[in-house]
């Protein structure tokens, strides 16, 4: 499904530069970008490395489990039908950790094992359990304090303030995690209604 979307999107803009009269211009874009992008994505190698590097020092300091025990009321609150000690609460508590900091993929394994850690104490094996669902919502839309591939992108195209984004990268995504949270409260309630 992606695949169509990405060239249907490159698609559309060849055909309105041809029509446009804005073939050089995009044959230009189209050469500047290939040249550009080793080393692009050398300097994000480099920075995924330093923060991946952060994020497993802060894990064996125990700051990461510090997080996680200031962070697991509210996880409690939002799970409620995971057994207390369910060995899911980790790697969630992780997930969200990591996506606070901004380390999308950092969190990505600890956000598989979470789903499969939930799918065990799945009823019905065919569908996404309410916690499950919870917790998409959560790492899709998880509130972001330090949004390090951003800086990383703006310190990479030469940006005079990296972190000028942060505030409202803060606000938008709280704004966003907020709303997706209350919409699957409401969501749940309607289906379970039915």
């Amino acid at each position: 499904m992606i695949n169509w979307f990405w060239f249907i999107l490159m698609a559309a803009g060849i055909i309105y530069a041809a029509f446009s009269g804005e073939a050089a211009a995009l044959n230009t874009a189209l050469f500047s970008a290939a040249e550009n992008t080793p080393l692009l994505i050398l300097e994000l190698c480099g920075m995924i490395c330093l923060w991946c590097g952060l994020m497993k020092i802060a894990e064996k300091s125990g700051l990461v489990a510090l997080l996680g025990k200031m962070l697991a009321p509210l996880i409690r609150l939002l799970f409620p039908d995971l057994p207390k000690n369910s060995p899911a609460y980790f790697p969630i508590l992780m997930n969200v950790s990591a996506n606070l900091l901004g380390i999308g993929n950092a969190a990505t394994p600890f956000g598989l094992k979470a789903m499969e850690e939930l799918q065990k104490i799945n009823r019905d094996k065919e569908r996404a359990s309410p916690s499950m669902v919870t917790f998409l919502v959560m790492n899709t839309s998880c509130i972001t304090l330090l949004p390090t591939m951003v800086i990383s992108l703006r310190v990479a195209a030469g940006s005079t303030d990296p972190t000028a984004t942060v505030a409202a990268t803060v606000i938008a995504s709280t704004a966003g995690l907020t709303f997706a949270l209350i919409l699957d409260r409401l969501m749940r309630l309607f289906y379970y209604r039915r």
